[in-house]
């Protein structure tokens, strides 16, 4: 890994079922696994999907108009099987309308090849998830 390349966040324990996560520029994302209003890790796997594909649709598209509506929805079915827990069946739902207008008829046309093109080279995050990266584990400090 190259100091370019790498990405790196640091997850405490900050009080029981719920965590901090820390960036590298100093922000922060809590999460829990209890039952409260907090995001769950699986719900933070989720707004990443859709975060990042959104992220890369907005600058296509927003050049040519500013959309009325922008939203992503991303969707899947949390499993406990043989395999152990993952998530199934993903789906990102793109609501999106531009106003009337020259600027927004382009944003309109050019929307799905901005979909498909974040889908299948730009999004980090499912591309990560499609390629089915490993994950190493280790344990220090115990």
């Amino acid at each position: 890994m190259t100091a370019d390349s790498l990405r790196s966040v640091t997850v405490e324990r900050t009080a029981p079922n719920r965590f901090t996560a820390t960036n590298a520029r100093g922000g922060t994302v809590s999460f829990e696994t209890g039952d409260g209003a907090a995001f769950t890790p699986v719900e933070l796997f989720l707004a990443a999907i859709g975060g990042c594909t959104a992220a890369d649709v907005d600058v296509a598209t927003t050049r040519h108009a500013e959309p009325g509506t922008f939203s992503v929805t991303v969707a899947g079915n949390k499993v406990a099987d043989e395999d152990g827990n993952r998530m199934t069946d993903l789906k990102v739902t793109f609501t999106v309308a531009f106003p009337e207008g020259e600027g927004a008829d382009r944003a309109r046309a050019i929307l799905p090849r901005a979909v498909k093109t974040s889908h299948d080279r730009l999004c980090t995050v499912s591309r990560t998830v499609e390629a089915g990266t490993p994950v190493a584990i280790e344990v220090t400090g115990a």
